[in-house]
């Protein structure tokens, strides 16, 4: 099946309206999951917390722009890419947490400076992909 495509224009921040999908994005240092014990849930998500680099937990939150009801049955991928440099691409993997559902998954961010964030959402009750570009100035701690 072919997909077309509704782009938005890149956005400095972490929201964003595409095609009547309100999204948010967040990025945390992974050494905040790392900290949970080896048994608790988020330890293990998206195969644990990679080593080496700049680890950081990328977190996406969809929500119907027009009713405000997130959407909870969509497919995301992501595409991390520091300017002039080769992609990281992974899909996002749904997270139950506190009874919400949000999209996320682990990229390395080596250097201070510019990131693009490129999502690409499938929500199963349309043909278009929703496709969305955030700026990231990443500032390692």
């Amino acid at each position: 099946m072919i997909f077309n495509s509704v782009a938005a224009k890149d956005v400095t921040g972490n929201f964003q309206v595409a095609d009547g999908v309100a999204i948010y994005i967040g990025l945390m240092p992974a050494q905040v999951v790392q900290g949970h014990p080896a048994a608790h849930e988020e330890s293990r998500m998206h195969g644990g917390v990679p080593g080496g680099g700049s680890p950081v937990h990328l977190v996406v939150t969809l929500f119907d722009d027009a009713t405000g009801q997130r959407i909870t049955e969509a497919f995301v991928k992501a595409e991390v890419v520091e300017l002039g440099l080769t992609p990281q691409r992974k899909e996002l993997e749904m997270m139950h947490i506190a009874d919400t559902v949000s999209y996320g998954n682990y990229f390395s961010l080596r250097s201070e400076g510019p990131y693009r964030i490129r999502l690409k959402i499938r929500l199963p009750e349309r043909e278009k992909v929703v496709e969305a570009t955030f700026s990231h100035n990443h500032k390692p701690k």
